[in-house]
């Protein structure tokens, strides 16, 4: 195999194991919603060991009736934040879990039945530091870019080939095309 094949198909394996990776990242991200799945990045410490610092938790939506003392739940704080920790007591008159974080000393404020997001099923470790990285500027930025810049080398060898093939037709004087 010459050099110029060689390359040629080293490119072509790079680049589909590069775009492969992009569509498996974001079908972990955003495909599992297809499945009423819902995915959120741990950005603090407070359910370490379980579910440490820079994973990415999957969450199920769940019925406030199919929780259970012990069970870890993610749900939305009044500042509109996620957050899991596990359920320490259930007040089923005032419809409210009591939380705490594995990792904490002292129980979370009450948490409404309604504000309930839902159970996480599994996680993936470290996964949450990139996920978290394109969700928000700068990072969101430079994936959108980074994006851009794959689909181009993916296609550039395609569009670059088509330019040579029509170089080489060129019209003689008669106003006819020849193979050059």
């Amino acid at each position: 195999m010459n050099a110029r094949k060689w390359r040629k198909r080293l490119w072509s394996i790079v680049s589909t194991a590069a775009v492969a990776a992009v569509v498996a990242f974001a079908v972990l991200l955003v495909g599992v919603r297809l499945l009423g799945i819902q995915v959120f990045s741990v950005i603090s410490g407070s359910m370490e060991p379980e579910y440490p610092v820079g994973s990415l938790i999957y969450v199920k939506e769940v019925d406030p009736s199919a929780v259970k003392v012990g069970d870890v739940i993610t749900y939305v704080l009044p500042n509109n934040t996620p957050s899991t920790h596990r359920v320490i007591r259930i007040d089923e008159e005032n419809q409210h879990f009591y939380t705490k974080g594995d990792a904490n000393s002292v129980e979370d404020a009450p948490v409404h039945f309604k504000n309930l997001i839902g159970k996480p099923i599994f996680r993936i470790p470290l996964l949450g530091f990139a996920a978290y990285f394109i969700q928000h500027p700068p990072g969101m930025y430079i994936a959108i870019a980074g994006g851009a810049v794959l689909l181009i080398l993916v296609f550039l060898p395609d569009l670059l080939r088509k330019e040579k093939k029509q170089d080489k037709t060129l019209p003689d004087e008669g106003g006819e095309s020849t193979k050059g």
